[in-house]
C-alpha cells in the first residue's frame, strides 16, 4: 500500500524536524536571552493565522479522499483543487513573511537567526513538495480514477496531514521565544 511508503518518509522527516527542534531548544536554553538582543520577538498573529489556514486545508483533503473512495472522481478532483489553492496561498504568504524577516536579521546574524530560518525554510520546503505532489495528483485524477490513483490520493493526503502537524509544531516552537 502507498501509505507504508509515505509512513517511512514521514518517519524520516519527523526525525529531521525532531533534531531541528531539539537544536532550537538546546540553543535557547544555552543562551542568556532568546531571541538575542536586537532581534524582535516573533509576532503572534501572523504565524498562528497561517498555521490555522494550512490546517484548514486538511478538510477538503479528507473530503476528497472520501469522494474518491465513493468513486466520485470529479468531486475528489475539485476538493484537491480547493486544498491546493489554500496551501499555495499559505506558502505564498509564508514566503513573503519569511522574506520580510530577512530585513530584521539573517541566518548569519547569530544562532537564533540560523535555527529560525532553517526551521521555517525546511517547513516551507515540505509545503512546496506537497504542492508538487498535489499538482501531479490532479493531473492523474483528470484522466480518471484507478486503484493506483486512489492509493496516491491516500498517500498524498497522509503526507499533507503530517506536514500540517509539523507546521503546527514548528510554529509553536518559533513562538515559544515569546515566553
Amino acid at each position: 500500500m502507498a501509505w507504508w511508503g509515505m509512513l517511512m518518509l514521514i518517519a524520516s522527516e519527523s526525525t529531521l524536524f525532531g533534531c531541528l527542534i531539539g537544536t532550537y531548544f538546546y540553543l535557547r536554553f544555552e543562551s542568556p536571552t532568546w531571541p538575542p538582543v536586537g532581534i524582535p520577538a516573533p509576532s503572534l498573529l501572523t504565524p498562528i493565522v497561517l498555521a490555522l489556514v494550512l490546517a484548514a486545508s486538511a478538510i477538503p483533503l479528507r473530503l476528497a479522499t472520501r469522494a474518491a473512495h465513493s468513486a466520485r472522481v470529479a468531486g475528489a478532483w475539485l476538493l484537491v483543487v480547493v486544498a491546493l489553492l489554500v496551501q499555495a496561498g499559505y506558502l505564498a504568504y509564508a514566503i513573503h513573511d519569511f522574506r520580510d524577516h530577512l530585513h530584521a536579521f539573517t541566518p548569519q546574524t547569530n544562532a537564533y537567526g540560523s535555527i529560525y530560518y532553517v526551521l521555517l525554510g525546511a517547513d516551507h520546503a515540505h509545503v512546496a513538495v506537497g504542492l508538487l505532489l498535489s499538482a501531479w495528483l490532479l493531473l492523474k485524477l483528470s484522466r480518471g480514477l484507478t486503484t493506483y490513483r486512489l492509493n496516491a490520493l491516500d498517500g498524498i493526503s497522509f503526507y499533507w496531514y503530517a506536514v500540517i502537524v509539523l507546521t503546527l509544531v514548528v510554529t509553536a516552537t518559533i513562538l515559544s521565544a515569546r515566553i
